[in-house]
């Protein structure tokens, strides 16, 4: 894809918010390089789901990417960043604050080598406040930002998230937002800049619509009274084999629809009731007739009824869907040995431009000597540093 193409990127980032952002940055054409530790390597590459010699995890955030190894702890590292970074767009880094300084690679000294230079600190909790050097992880994170207590069922405590919210919604897009907004920005001024970004700071305004009716009028969300999180018919709903629906229908049509699917347009009206206690009978009502039938059955009901009523499908299942095939959602990358690994296709398609995939993620260090000599390095100095562990490859 050539929207970004001509962008260099370098990426000190490890795990997930960082990865997936720079992933993002790469299919859409930018350049970018990822600054490896080889002394305490990056966890995503760890796993038992390996194929094409690297873990699929690390297959798919780190596509399209080459890898440079470096001990950051010598002074002989840290020079050949700053050499990097004289030809680069931007640094992105999830180091807890004040590490990047520590290593004399913090943005203040980048940017006196490259002053067009952007830089993106990705933190837990951001730069600044009590919590700034406080480690977390992505339900801490949703935890703080006051989510997780009314996404739940009443009695009971806050289930585990299936996906990492806070990480990529928070992280991972907040910071692809801001580093598009500054290269805009760039563009018009030649100002590179500073982006500091909270997971915890954006989990916070996901919070949209409850937490805007706490902000202005002091309505506090709490679990399951609320009509998108189980207080009213709005819900999942078991079937007869133990499988379960989704029920959306909001709007008058769609209401319309589910109630001539679950027992007769007779129900409208209880369906429309604000009442506790009609609220409640409907809500009864659905759940009765979902048990009364198979998976199966409610799937084929539903799929003639556009009520915004779809099954909950497996992960499987959902790789098998039209709507996603029709989407291209799994591409075919590149691997090593000239086959290809499925992975995710980019979820926004373009009108201008179509999604580059290069090959899966590369092994550790597997370009440092081409980046070394790309920068200029002769096979002697190149040796000299191999010797004294300053890279690996």
């Amino acid at each position: 894809m050539s929207l970004l193409r001509g962008y260099k990127v370098l990426d000190f980032s490890t795990l997930l918010p960082g990865p997936f952002a720079t992933t993002m940055l790469a299919d859409l054409g930018a350049e970018v390089l990822r600054v490896e530790s080889f002394t305490r390597p990056d966890s995503i590459r760890q796993g038992k789901q390996v194929d094409g010699g690297v873990t699929a995890a690390h297959g798919y955030l780190n596509r399209s990417k080459s890898s440079i190894a470096l001990d950051l702890k010598k002074q002989e590292a840290v020079d050949i960043v700053k050499e990097l970074v004289k030809e680069y767009d931007i640094v992105l880094e999830q180091f807890r604050p004040g590490v990047m300084e520590r290593l004399g690679l913090g943005f203040e000294a980048l940017r006196e080598i490259n002053p067009r230079l952007i830089y993106c600190s990705i933190t837990g909790y951001g730069q600044t406040g009590p919590y700034r050097n406080r480690p977390g992880h992505d339900n801490n994170y949703l935890s703080i930002a006051g989510i997780n207590d009314y996404s739940r069922r009443k009695g009971s405590p806050p289930s585990p998230h299936g996906f990492h919210i806070a990480d990529i919604a928070g992280g991972s897009l907040h910071s692809v937002i801001g580093l598009l907004a500054a290269l805009l920005h760039r563009e018009r001024t030649g100002e590179g800049q500073y982006i500091d970004i909270s997971m915890t700071d954006a989990a916070f305004v996901l919070n949209t619509i409850h937490g805007a009716g706490y902000l202005a009028c002091g309505v506090e969300p709490q679990a399951e009274v609320m009509r998108l999180n189980g207080g009213i018919f709005y819900d999942y709903y078991e079937t007869k084999d133990g499988r379960y629906f989704s029920v959306g229908s909001l709007e008058p049509q769609f209401r319309k629809l589910l109630c001539e699917a679950i027992g007769g347009s007779d129900l409208l009206p209880l369906s429309f009731s604000e009442s506790p206690e009609d609220v409640q009978a409907f809500k009864n009502y659905v759940r009765n007739a979902f048990r009364a039938k198979t998976f199966t059955e409610w799937t084929a009901i539903f799929q003639e009824r556009e009520a915004c009523v779809e099954p909950v499908l497996t992960f499987a299942e959902a790789c098998e869907h039209p709507q996603l095939k029709a989407r291209e959602m799994i591409v075919d990358v590149p691997k090593p040995d000239g086959t290809t690994q499925r992975q995710f296709g980019f979820p926004i398609k373009f009108s201008a431009a179509q999604p580059e995939y290069k090959h899966i993620g590369s092994k550790l260090g597997e370009h440092s000597i081409l980046v070394l000599k790309s920068l200029g390095y002769t096979d002697e100095q190149i040796a000299t540093l191999k010797e004294n562990e300053v890279f690996a490859y």
